[in-house]
């Protein structure tokens, strides 16, 4: 994942909002990678280490997900980035992390190791539609919020065919318009691959604080309505060429995520350090134990007594 993709929304996107939450980033930077069977264990102890090197010294941030309906072993990095300068700001610092943590050979060497765990790895840029997405929260706090309380992300990868993009973004404007007047729908965010990939590819990504957040939701017919169904269907027949979806689940031992999302669920993103602040705090002296005579001389002095 080095010197790539890394942070916050192991999600992937976002939706036309306020100024508050663009200001967040207006790119997912997206390193996916697929691991050998064999080398999961040693996968996860380097992005471990990793994780604890960019989180002491002011590394780069990041959230880890890891698919659980999909293809097997793929794991997903999400990092928000401003624009590109800032791609090479947050590589650097990354890197300099782990090379203030391990030293500059053991972390080229870690590198290396890392990409030995791999079957195959693709990174991909994609850029937030914020005008495409539906229900964004109301302020940075309340993203952040969404984020650091979700526990799994279905997304899906819809490639568009050749000069059908323009009628795609319409339909989704569509759908958008009205699922923001359907109280029973959730956020759904949209985001465009701008680098890595061929063609035009859109992911279409949910949140939920759990998988049964999946369950009773509206359908799509349902929040269009017959007609607008039909049309939608119509439109997927002419301008989609492939979509595939996936589950994923958050894997907060292989994150850093920016502190607001941690926060917003400590306990989930950092268990271990919480469990060592709360035992710092409630950690008392111990009590000197209570001098014990030996039961003879307690008798003894039991005999003086008048």
């Amino acid at each position: 994942m080095w010197r790539r993709a890394i942070w916050a929304l192991g999600v992937a996107v976002c939706l036309a909002a306020p100024v508050a939450v663009r200001a967040q980033g207006d790119y997912l930077d997206v390193y996916v990678v697929k691991v050998k069977p064999e080398k999961l264990a040693d996968f996860e102890a380097i992005t471990k280490k990793w994780v604890d090197a960019n989180r002491k010294h002011g590394g780069d941030t990041w959230i880890a997900l890891e698919t659980q309906y999909g293809e097997g072993n793929i794991y997903q990095f999400t990092s928000t980035r401003k624009d590109y300068a800032d791609i090479d700001k947050s590589m650097e610092s990354g890197m300099a992390a782990a090379t203030k943590a391990f030293g500059k050979e053991m972390a080229e060497k870690m590198e290396r190791d890392f990409q030995n765990c791999l079957v195959w790895s693709r990174a991909e840029l994609r850029r937030r539609r914020w005008d495409l997405s539906s229900k964004a929260p109301a302020d940075a706090a309340a993203y952040a919020k969404l984020i650091g309380e979700s526990r799994v992300l279905r997304t899906t990868a819809v490639h568009i065919r050749p000069g059908h993009v323009p009628e795609f973004e319409a339909m989704l404007k569509e759908i958008k318009e009205a699922a923001d007047k359907n109280p029973n729908t959730q956020p759904l965010f949209i985001s465009q691959v701008v680098e890595g990939t061929k063609g035009a590819t859109f992911y279409v990504s949910s949140l939920r604080t759990s998988l049964g957040g999946f369950d009773k939701n509206p359908t799509l017919r349902e929040i269009i309505g017959e007609e607008n169904f039909k049309k939608f269907q119509h439109m997927n027949a002419e301008a989609v060429e492939e979509a595939s979806s996936t589950l994923l689940r958050f894997s907060p031992e292989l994150s850093n995520p920016p502190e607001e999302v941690a926060s917003a669920s400590a306990d989930f993103w950092h268990p271990k350090s919480m469990m060592s602040a709360s035992a710092a705090k409630t950690k008392a002296p111990a009590a000197k134990p209570a001098e014990v005579k030996p039961a003879a001389e307690k008798q003894a002095a039991a005999e003086k007594k008048p």
